[in-house]
């Protein structure tokens, strides 16, 4: 049996390494053979567990006085972000999805920190990420990328999965050369730690190269890129908006909140609606359909994805946690509780895949009207993605 298991964990090592790597060396191999002929590896193997996928994004925004524009094209196209990247895999695994943000620039932030702030650690929690992003005020200040990238680098918890993507976006407008910190260094260590530096120039690409942008991207293996950050966002109304709106509130009501905090995230969840439904109703659709995608998860705070999570699963159903729970099921049976979650989890589904069928023929209809979405901090950003995904030979749907 264990010479079996051997034989399988080595097969799935080679096959990882070439599937997301590419060519496997002969040393590639041989470590591979040592690592599951290892005594303590070996007496420790009773399952195969495949090595999770995750696409890490740390955002880097300059909220000097000059980048209102940009923070509201972060606001509402984080949602056509998550959107494409719902279609990554590797290894024939749904690529995870973790987001960190930085604000930098702001004369309000600690100058004897450089004027940077960690907003949020990286977090699979969209509705808290967009919460955050819609809190980010702009004021005058001095902006040191150098001194954000190391900040990045240092206090952010940075996986080391071989098929794990990581990479940061940071966007701006000033020098790219200043502070105390040179960004030389600081992309020294990201390429260290194998985290590729993508830059955005919120202006003329030239003047952008001028003021060592470009620079910034070729040393951190990245790439350049430059939008109009005053250019508002820009969405196509349909026929299809409103119902997809209404299959949202639908939606919600599938979220059984429990925990201490349960009842305080479910409000985010509907606030957060409500915030980017005041910016624009079809940005609200965006949101919609990234609600119905992989990368929505709350397993922290909803009942039907916690008992739908492995790790979460055998948790959930405490004494405190059912004390939680909203009264009509609050008295039942584990079991019945349980059986709840399933139902739920049925509906929740029938809905997303709802959302799904009408957000397709929403696009035929924009594509037939010859009209287009594109936006170009999602555009920039999904571009540096995929192309930097291909070395590690991500697929995507």
């Amino acid at each position: 049996m264990m010479n079996n298991l051997k034989t399988l964990a080595f097969t799935l090592s080679i096959a990882s390494l070439m599937s997301c790597k590419g060519a496997t060396t002969e040393n590639e191999v041989e470590t591979a053979k040592n690592t599951i002929e290892n005594p303590q590896t070996a007496a420790a193997i009773s399952t195969v567990v495949e090595e999770p996928v995750t696409i890490q994004i740390a955002m880097l925004l300059d909220t000097s006085n000059s980048m209102d524009g940009l923070i509201d094209q972060a606001k509402t196209q984080l949602w056509d972000v998550v959107n494409k990247m719902s279609g990554a895999h590797c290894n024939e695994q749904q690529a995870l999805l973790e987001i960190a943000l930085y604000e930098y620039g702001n004369s309000g932030l600690n100058s004897e920190e450089g004027f940077v702030r960690q907003v949020l650690s990286f977090s699979t929690d969209l509705d808290l990420i967009s919460k955050k992003l819609f809190s980010l005020r702009t004021n005058g200040g001095e902006e040191y990328c150098g001194t954000v990238i190391d900040n990045s680098l240092k206090q952010l918890e940075w996986r080391d999965g071989a098929n794990d993507l990581k990479m940061i976006f940071i966007a701006g407008n000033e020098g790219f050369n200043q502070g105390a910190v040179p960004f030389s260094s600081s992309i020294a260590q990201a390429v260290e730690k194998e985290v590729v530096v993508n830059t955005i120039f919120c202006g003329d690409w030239n003047t952008g190269v001028q003021l060592k942008w470009k620079e910034g991207a070729t040393l951190g293996k990245g790439e350049y890129m430059n939008l109009d950050h005053n250019q508002k966002s820009a969405y196509v109304a349909t026929p299809y908006d409103n119902k997809i709106l209404n299959y949202n509130h639908q939606l919600n009501d599938t979220y059984i909140a429990f925990g201490r905090q349960g009842y305080d995230k479910k409000a985010v969840q509907m606030h957060m609606d409500e915030e980017v439904q005041e910016v624009s109703a079809q940005a609200n659709v965006k949101r919609t359909l990234a609600k119905s995608s992989a990368n929505y998860r709350n397993s922290s705070w909803d009942l039907v994805d916690a008992l739908d999570d492995e790790d979460m699963k055998g948790k959930v159903l405490t004494e405190e946690n059912i004390k939680t729970l909203p009264d009509s099921i609050r008295y039942k049976s584990k079991k019945e509780i349980t059986a709840f979650a399933k139902a739920k989890k049925q509906e929740r589904t029938s809905i997303q895949n709802k959302i799904k069928e009408l957000n397709q023929k929403r696009d035929q209809y924009i594509a037939t009207q010859s009209l287009t979405e594109t936006n170009e901090l999602e555009s920039a950003m999904f571009k540096a993605i995929k192309k930097q995904s291909t070395l590690k030979n991500y697929k995507w749907e």
